[in-house]
């Protein structure tokens, strides 16, 4: 099984008992304000998410790791690699992605989490180049993405919900793999 530890985080794949926490993130509206439509989840949309996310690590070799607190075992979100299907005209392409619950939001969770999938990506998967995407207006994710060393590359329009999308991209090169001193 795939395991990725960091400072304070675990990044693992998913358990069933962490349905019922993703579920509670994936219902806060503030937390999908910048996911697709904005639209929240249930429990049934989040556990059919879940089993596509464990599919793609058997199709794709890589996948969204479940991050947990390494301290409490706490469930704070997601992280990792998938392909952005929904956004065909980027393709080929891998993307570094992210949620966590508000209580884990704005204290380099983000971060840690997405710098250490970043480099799961590079070293271990060899990827040559990984992109992020967030809707225009997430200055908290483009944040994030400038820290990992992303630089936006493209201004476009997500087909599936017409809100208009910024790319960033980054490669081994230009990453910022470990915490700045």
């Amino acid at each position: 099984m795939t395991v990725v530890r960091t400072e304070r985080l675990v990044l693992r794949r998913w358990r069933e008992e962490d349905i019922a926490p993703m579920t509670a993130i994936n219902a806060d509206p503030e937390v999908m304000r910048w996911i697709g439509d904005g639209s929240v989840r249930d429990a049934g949309s989040t556990r059919a998410g879940i089993e596509a996310m464990e599919r793609e690590w058997e199709t794709d070799g890589f996948g969204l790791f479940a991050v947990e607190l390494g301290d409490t075992g706490e469930l704070a979100g997601f992280t990792g690699l998938a392909v952005p299907r929904f956004l065909p005209e980027v393709l080929p392409a891998v993307e570094v992605g992210w949620r966590l619950g508000r209580p884990h939001q704005g204290r380099g969770v983000a971060t840690e989490a997405a710098r250490a999938a970043l480099r799961f990506g590079f070293e271990r998967c060899g990827l040559r180049r990984i992109v992020s995407i967030a809707q225009v207006g997430n200055d908290a994710s483009e944040r994030v993405m400038a820290k990992l060393g992303m630089r936006p590359v493209l201004e476009t329009v997500d087909p599936g919900c017409g809100r208009p999308v910024r790319v960033h991209e980054v490669t081994p090169a230009g990453a910022v793999l470990d915490t700045p001193t």
